[in-house]
């Protein structure tokens, strides 16, 4: 349906008129720690939330049998026994509109060490037109704003007039295998939102993301032998410097690939974790490190994974000790490729009228090198889906937070794509 100036007016009003309370939910979620295989009380509060208003619910425990064969599926060595999904879904007496799917991740970051921040990052603060806390921009906010762009136009009296599916999901900032689950169970539509924070913006296209470990040994001895021995975390600098030459290689096919060509660093590799060795005299006869890498959309994981362990073997025989014992290579995480959302959708389309009617001016698009659930949707739901939120600063930083009055246009925006795309009917 095309809104009127005056339902515009309205529903944009009616965002305003909630939006106290829902600064007062995003904070109330952010109180929850929900880093990973804690999830569970953050998803009580949404699954009670959403029961609330009225919702169909559906909570379930991800089980790893259910998704391991799909081609979208990234391993995991956790206990999934705390890995909760939750659903709501609201109905209309008739379908006569288009089926929406509005996603967020509930799932946040680990916060680093507490003295480094501002004040502590599971107490919301509020501090002029910023909120401040672990996990508030990514993306407890953009959970927030579906849940209360719907309550918008529930305060006028309207909901959906077609299927719409509220989904907080585990699991994005490590294997995206929530949304996986989630879809696997049968939750899709004609459309997707995820108001991830992307600075008033949509992703046009997304890297794929692998997570690895490489486990090297080396030969213990002690340290006034040291010449006789092989240092394990000295090798495993060189495989990373090794890696290095990967990531510059990648980099440097930037050209090859659609929407990539202008980024100045498109393929990122990050060593973020590592740990080696037993005591301080002893040449250390072990080194791990963790390890993430981007790859552009069209590329397969599996092959991308093949790769990273060649090159590893060809770093690995110019180095004496390591030719003959080679580091191993476990793929832990993300196993995802990237995506792209094709231009002219009606989605899209739809989406640039309702933030044109929010912000007074044209919708933008961009292209990020990080991790995003729209894989999901798009590679293997065959859904457009709108990865777009509000603006924010120091996601997985320090103060992590997000700018209110851009969230308030967000929540603003979703509300009148709900009403254009799903259509409304009176309560």
């Amino acid at each position: 349906m095309t809104l009127s100036a005056e339902l515009t007016e309205k529903i944009l009003a009616a965002v305003e008129e909630g939006f106290e309370e829902q600064i007062a939910f995003t904070e109330a979620l952010g109180r929850h720690p929900s880093l990973r295989g804690q999830e569970a009380t953050a998803q009580d509060f949404l699954h009670d939330a959403l029961k609330a208003r009225g919702y169909a619910m559906d909570r379930w425990t991800i089980e790893v049998d259910d998704i391991k064969h799909h081609p979208g599926f990234s391993p995991v060595e956790v206990d999934y026994s705390n890995a909760i999904n939750v659903v709501g879904t609201i109905r209309p007496r008739e379908e006569t509109g288009k089926s929406l799917v509005l996603n967020g991740h509930v799932d946040v970051v680990p916060t680093g060490p507490l003295d480094m921040w501002s004040h502590p990052p599971f107490e919301p603060k509020r501090d002029g037109d910023w909120l401040y806390g672990r996990g508030i921009a990514d993306m407890k906010a953009g959970i927030a704003a579906n849940i209360f762009a719907v309550d918008a136009l529930k305060r006028l009296g309207y909901r959906p007039a077609a299927t719409l599916y509220q989904q907080s999901v585990v699991e994005e900032e490590c294997t995206g295998n929530g949304a996986l689950a989630a879809l696997l169970r049968g939750y899709n539509a004609d459309a997707a939102i995820i108001p991830e924070p992307e600075d008033d913006m949509l992703v046009r296209a997304n890297t794929g993301v692998l997570w690895f470990r490489v486990r090297v040994q080396g030969a213990p001895v002690h340290v006034r032998e040291a010449g006789s021995g092989a240092n394990a975390i000295e090798a495993a600098y060189d495989l990373i410097k090794g890696l290095r030459e990967l990531e510059e290689a990648w980099n440097a096919q930037k050209g090859e690939h659609r929407y990539f060509e202008e980024l100045e660093h498109p393929i990122n590799f990050n060593v973020g974790k590592i740990a080696g060795g037993d005591w301080a005299s002893s040449v250390p006869a072990w080194c791990e490190f963790d390890c993430r890498i981007a790859l552009y959309p069209g590329i397969k994981a599996a092959d991308a994974a093949r790769e990273i362990e060649d090159h590893l073997r060809r770093v690995s025989d110019r180095i004496p000790f390591l030719a003959n014992n080679p580091p191993e290579v476990i793929f832990n995480g993300f196993f995802a490729e990237g995506y792209v959302l094709e231009e002219g959708t009606e989605a899209e389309d739809t989406l640039a009228r309702a933030h044109m009617s929010s912000y007074a001016k044209p919708l933008e698009s961009f292209v990020t090198p990080g991790y995003l659930d729209g894989r999901v949707f798009v590679i293997y739901g065959e859904t457009p889906c709108l990865v777009y939120g509000p603006y924010s600063e120091a996601i997985h930083g320090f103060d992590e937070r997000v700018k209110l009055s851009s969230v308030k246009r967000v929540t603003g925006t979703i509300a009148l794509f709900i009403a254009e795309w799903c259509g409304l009917e009176k309560i």
